[in-house]
């Protein structure tokens, strides 16, 4: 799959208490906000959780990745539905057969509010 300059993935997804309970096993974090529901039965996820969002572009693309930078903008709650829109910026055929890709993203709950965004830079092996 080839991508294009200027060209936006989008995709969605809805984070649940599972998710969240899975991500403390392995990152350790456990704060207490996403181990303590609000008074709602929300869990905050945890913020690198919620930037494996836009890695998911980087992973069905076979990118390794050089450059991640995130910006978190207010916290993403358990069931939340969260929109990642990544916009391909730089997608350029280097000498050595591999490709070099930058993108920018921005993710936003359901409620149209921004809550991470960010860049990525890597290189994809040409095959």
């Amino acid at each position: 799959m080839s991508l294009q300059v200027g060209e936006i993935i989008s995709f969605e997804r809805t984070f649940t208490k599972e998710d969240v309970e899975l991500f403390t096993k392995v990152s350790r974090d456990e704060g207490v906000h996403h181990l303590t529901p609000d008074e709602q039965g929300r869990l905050v996820v945890q913020g690198l959780l919620t930037a494996t969002l836009p890695t998911k572009v980087g992973g069905d693309n076979n990118v390794l990745a050089r450059t991640m930078n995130f910006e978190f903008l207010r916290p993403v709650f358990t069931e939340d539905t969260i929109i990642c829109e990544v916009e391909i910026e730089q997608y350029d055929n280097q000498e050595n057969g591999r490709i070099s890709i930058r993108a920018s993203f921005r993710c936003r709950n359901q409620h149209k509010k921004d809550v991470l965004m960010g860049e990525f830079a890597g290189v994809i092996l040409a095959s």
